[in-house]
């Protein structure tokens, strides 16, 4: 069997980073990892190709070539996603769909013509699309409620990437999260009960990328990376000797719950096998907020404090904050913007609540009748509430988009970075010195000629860049690369107020053409 693999088209969203890419000429930031798997767990005498839309479409050889073609994609990505399997039926190919999206909502995989769906995790439902191939069938849906055993998960076949396109890789530890968030769909479709691989297992997918040459960041994609502390730092104590061994090839990054700070040995692992930041699922400052949510963990200790312990251990924090919460009161932008600046903390991703199918807000706010029609939900910066909010929606939207506004003024930006850096804990994991390349000393021009020189930001961008060489010197790499960030935020954040204001003119014009329809 020729299998073609397609991942879909991301629309510009806060984690494209489309301005910082170019920098270095790159495309994209992460590879799609679920179809590298899959191309792993699928029969090896099959022949694969992989077209990421992100980088470049497929050619007409590619698409001759290609008795089946499969796709996967996460729910920003549907658009693309729908139009992709309804081109590759007008070709007359047979189209099978899995991924995040598809699995939450199939009925509009399987209406866009896709004749496979495999759902769930792959590890259990590609082996019944195999079987369904080999029995002729061309058409069917494949299930399971049983969780797979992760320790069975191959490496997945990074060579099929064009390497040469991508910031940072992806690497996958765990699956699943032990918290309750009721705005969480990780939950409904990977379960609380984290699933680990093996060190060993995750060293073979790393050397694997050793083999092939990469020198770059590697993501640990994992939505909670210490959800098993006891297998994570089993994990982790290997690893650290793996990085010595190998020159330390990799920095490091992942995702994490906030109790992270509870662990200094764990934090301290984190640190001595070069990982350098962490993304943290904050969601509000507001207790009221968090505990209606389910999010206890993060009312158990001070969010700040935790953040601090954080910063100081060596880790730059990344933040989640979410505004529309049930019985939110009005000001939750500002007190959001006030938390990211007490905290300094640099970079902090911001969106309106989403009710994601079948989770336990969807299924809640369903019951209440207060779902919005044909809005299924989507992480992005640029959509509206997608059901009816317990305070007007124009006040979170307006809220939404001043604080996003403010969080990116460059000159508050680069003033967060400066606090975080002053106190961010040194690298204890020291790489051989090495010339940098062309392309990053371009960079790095552009950055110091656009935020040294042309802009307003002159003065705070030298006086903060020797403040860094004078009291934090060890980390002054790392400091000037969140510099170089603003170059996105500052495009993106005029993206945001225009797309929030134009979809609000919509909502309220549909509005007042509804009221006009009562009267």
């Amino acid at each position: 069997m020729k299998i073609l693999l397609i991942y879909p088209i991301f629309p510009p969203t806060f984690w494209s980073y489309e301005k910082i890419l170019e920098l270095v000429n790159r495309k994209v930031l992460l590879p799609p990892l679920g179809l590298v798997t899959v191309a792993a767990i699928l029969p090896q005498k099959w022949e694969f190709k992989l077209v990421d839309r992100n980088i470049r479409t497929a050619t007409e050889d590619e698409w001759n070539w290609a008795d089946i073609v499969i796709m996967s994609g996460m729910i920003v990505q549907k658009q693309d996603l729908l139009l992709q399997i309804k081109e590759a039926k007008g070709r007359g190919k047979l189209v099978a769909v899995g991924g995040p999206y598809a699995t939450s909502v199939p009925q509009e995989v399987e209406q866009a013509g896709a004749d496979f769906l495999i759902l769930d995790e792959g590890e259990i439902t590609l082996p019944m699309f195999v079987e369904a191939i080999e029995r002729g069938e061309t058409r069917g849906i494949f299930r399971t409620t049983e969780k797979p055993d992760v320790t069975t998960t191959p490496i997945p076949r990074y060579e099929l990437l064009q390497l040469d396109q991508y910031d940072s890789m992806s690497v996958q530890f765990s699956r699943g999260c032990p918290f309750q968030c009721e705005f969480c769909d990780i939950i409904v479709l990977y379960g609380r009960k984290p699933r680990t691989k093996t060190p060993a297992q995750l060293l073979a997918e790393l050397d694997y990328l050793y083999e092939l040459n990469w020198r770059r960041g590697v993501f640990m994609v994992d939505d909670n990376f210490i959800g098993n502390k006891r297998n994570v730092k089993l994990f982790l104590k290997e690893l650290k000797v793996w990085q010595a061994e190998h020159n330390y090839p990799f920095r490091f990054n992942t995702e994490a719950s906030i109790d992270l700070a509870d662990d200094q040995e764990l934090m301290d692992l984190m640190v001595e096998c070069y990982f350098d930041a962490v993304f943290l699922g904050i969601e509000t400052p507001d207790e009221a907020s968090l505990a209606l949510t389910k999010k206890y963990q993060n009312t158990r200790n001070s969010l700040a404090d935790s953040v601090d312990k954080i910063i100081r251990t060596g880790l730059r924090p990344m933040a989640g904050f979410i505004i529309g919460f049930d019985g939110e009161k009005k000001g939750a932008g500002d007190r959001i913007v006030r938390f990211a600046e007490l905290t300094a903390i640099p970079t902090t991703t911001f969106a309106m609540l989403q009710a994601l199918p079948n989770t336990a807000l969807w299924h809640r706010l369903n019951k209440e009748n207060r779902l919005l029609d044909e809005k299924d939900g989507t992480i992005n910066q640029t959509t509206l509430i997608n059901f009816i909010p317990t305070r007007p929606l124009e006040d979170i939207a307006n809220e939404y988009v001043e604080a996003f506004w403010e969080l990116y003024d460059p000159h508050k930006y680069l003033d967060r970075i400066y606090r975080c850096f002053l106190k961010l804990g040194a690298p204890k994991c020291h790489p051989p010195a090495k010339f940098p390349e062309w392309i990053d000393i371009k960079a790095l021009g552009i950055v110091i000629w656009r935020q040294g020189i042309k802009r307003d930001t002159r003065w705070q961008f030298w006086r903060n860049l020797f403040g860094i060489f004078k009291h934090n010197p060890a980390v002054w790499e790392h400091y000037l690369t969140v510099c170089a960030h603003n170059e996105h935020f500052l495009e993106y954040r005029q993206i945001v107020r225009d797309e929030i204001q134009q979809q609000l003119r919509t909502f309220k014009e549909q509005e007042k053409n509804l009221l006009q329809k009562v009267a």
